[in-house]
C-alpha cells in the first residue's frame, strides 16, 4: 500500500507525518547543534562549527530564496519543531551528471530509524517531479553512508555504478573523496 501523496501548500511540503518549510531563526539553534555531533557528521570532512552552521543555514535559505525549493527545514508535527532538512537543491560544482538537481537530507540524530527522511524525501522528490517538471533527481554520498545510501534505494533511487565519481570540493587523498552515484526518474517515483 503507497502512502498519500504529500500536499504543497505556500513554501511548504506536507507528508503524513512530515512537513518540510521554510527556515526560521529559531532553527538556528538546533541546526548548530545538531552539525556539531561528530555521528551526524561522520560522512564529512567535520563538524560544524556555530558560525560555519550558521553559513551554511544562510546559504540554504538563499536557495529557498533564489529558487522557490532547497533543503527545507524538516518540522515533525507534534514531535519537533526541528528535526534536520530535507530537500532538493542545484548540484554546485561541475560533474560528468551536471547541470542536476540533487535530493538531500541531514536529520538530527534522535530521528534516525523511524522513516522520517524517506517520508520526507518522497514528499521533496514529488514536489520536484510536479510542481518543477524534473524529469531526474540525483543524489550522491560517500560509499560507507549505508544510511543515506537506504533512503535513496527506499524511495526508489537506482545506483548509476558509472557515474560514480570523486567529490570535486573533498580534498584529493582524502577518504571522504569518492561518491556514489543514484538517480531517480520521473516515472520511478510513480511506481513506488
Amino acid at each position: 500500500m503507497t502512502s498519500p501523496a504529500p500536499t504543497v501548500e505556500a513554501h511548504a511540503v506536507r507528508s503524513e507525518r512530515t512537513l518540510l518549510r521554510r527556515w526560521r531563526s529559531s532553527d538556528l539553534e538546533a541546526f548548530a547543534r545538531m552539525n556539531a555531533n561528530a555521528k551526524v557528521m561522520e560522512q564529512f570532512e567535520a563538524p560544524l562549527s556555530r558560525a560555519e552552521s550558521d553559513a551554511q543555514a544562510a546559504q540554504l535559505c538563499d536557495h529557498i530564496r533564489t529558487h522557490g525549493f532547497g533543503f527545507w527545514a524538516l518540522e515533525i508535527p507534534g514531535v519537533t519543531e526541528f528535526a534536520g532538512f530535507v530537500g532538493l537543491v542545484h548540484v554546485p560544482f561541475a560533474a560528468a551528471f551536471t547541470p542536476a538537481v540533487e535530493i538531500g537530507w541531514r536529520l538530527d540524530q534522535a530521528y534516525w530509524g523511524r522513516g522520517y527522511a524517506s517520508e520526507a524525501a518522497r514528499g521533496a522528490a514529488r514536489f520536484g517531479f510536479d510542481a518543477l517538471g524534473l524529469r531526474e533527481i540525483v543524489a550522491y554520498t560517500v560509499a560507507a553512508n549505508v544510511r543515506s545510501r537506504a533512503v535513496m534505494t527506499r524511495i526508489g533511487m537506482i545506483h548509476d555504478r558509472a557515474g560514480d565519481f570523486d567529490h570535486p570540493q573533498v580534498p584529493a587523498g582524502h577518504r571522504l573523496r569518492p561518491h556514489v552515484l543514484y538517480r531517480l526518474a520521473a516515472p520511478a517515483l510513480a511506481r513506488r
